[in-house]
């Protein structure tokens, strides 16, 4: 079971609806449990069999086997992270907030610590493996069925984590990359508004980037 936390949104209903296409078990977490339920019907209707469900924030967290994804918008990040700091312990929380401050959205607004999920990670404390994934990714491209254009940068302190990030991630048909420490997360939550500004000026529908380049013989 995996808990998709802020599964009514954008991101995480995109999320949502792309595990349970691919049959993965999932329940979508809200603070209104029943905006979360409701979410989780029209999902299990759509694809006419039952692989979601949905549930507060703190009980989601705790029916997840490992994985939690927080798809939230920053302003609720804190507060969220909070709620389900006791029921995500020793599990492996993939945040994907972008500090992102409307309506100045194209321009990088970092948090004084240069990173909004190393912020969310010291609410969380050292019982939770946090990793940062998908705040490069557009929801409408996560919401299809396609293969997505675009790569993900996967940031943790803790190598496994990411290394079952990347994996699970993969399944999905993501291309992922250990991009290092959390602290790096910095450069994913700084790049949406970057792509925000080149979608806008270039009129693109949510762009992307890719890591070129070839492996080095040995």
């Amino acid at each position: 079971m995996i808990a998709i936390l802020g599964g009514t949104g954008a991101l995480g209903g995109a999320l949502a609806k792309r595990l349970a296409a691919q049959g993965t078990a999932i329940i979508i977490g809200s603070r209104d449990p029943a905006k979360a339920e409701a979410a989780a019907a029209e999902i299990n209707a759509a694809l006419g069999k039952d692989v979601a469900k949905g549930a507060g924030l703190a009980d989601a967290t705790a029916q997840a086997d490992e994985l939690c994804f927080v798809a939230v918008p920053f302003a609720a990040q804190a507060d969220t992270l909070a709620a389900i700091k006791a029921n995500a312990q020793g599990k492996i929380v993939i945040d994907a907030t972008v500090p992102l401050r409307p309506p100045r959205v194209g321009r990088v607004q970092l948090p004084e610590s240069g990173s909004a999920v190393v912020d969310g990670a010291a609410i969380l404390g050292d019982g939770v493996r946090v990793v940062s994934a998908l705040q490069n990714i557009g929801a409408e491209k996560l919401a299809t069925a396609d293969v997505i254009d675009a790569d993900v940068l996967v940031c943790g302190d803790d190598s496994d984590a990411v290394d079952t990030v990347c994996a699970f991630l993969g399944e999905i048909g993501l291309t992922c990359w250990n991009a290092g420490p959390l602290a790096n997360s910095a450069a994913a939550e700084a790049m949406t508004s970057i792509l925000i500004q080149i979608n806008r000026r270039y009129k693109m529908i949510q762009g992307g980037f890719r890591i070129t380049g070839k492996r080095k013989e040995a």
